[in-house]
């Protein structure tokens, strides 16, 4: 299974970007789907996630309220809405899924299928 994301680009703060996740298998490779990003020089980190059942949503403290992550079952893809960007945003985000546990839905260590990343730069 492969995931792409795409959507990624350059933004001034404060603007809007929505990135998507296609999967290339028929459903979702997992109970759950997850943006996570990583700035340079740092690790990656987690940025919000989805349940594949009931769509219940989790975010990072440092992006809720800002980012909305959904998902269109028929498209077997997830976006994430990204408003109000700004500059500690810029990183490469990355989409991947895990059958994990929801107690572990933070845990990068419990994800597969990372797709190759798309690049947000957020100019100040």
């Amino acid at each position: 299974v492969q995931l792409q994301a795409s959507g990624g680009g350059l933004v001034q703060a404060g603007g809007s970007l929505r990135l998507s996740c296609a999967a290339s298998s028929g459903t979702f490779p997992g109970n759950a789907m997850g943006w996570f990003r990583q700035a340079p020089g740092k690790e990656r980190e987690f940025v919000a996630t989805i349940r594949v059942r009931g769509g219940n949503t989790y975010y990072a403290d440092s992006v809720k309220g800002r980012f909305t992550i959904s998902k269109d079952a028929a498209k077997n893809s997830v976006y994430l809405q990204m408003n109000s960007l700004k500059p500690d945003d810029t990183a490469v985000y990355y989409c991947a899924s895990t059958y994990g546990p929801l107690s572990s839905h933070r845990d990068v260590n419990m994800y597969r299928n990372w797709g190759q990343g798309t690049l947000v730069t957020v100019s100040s």
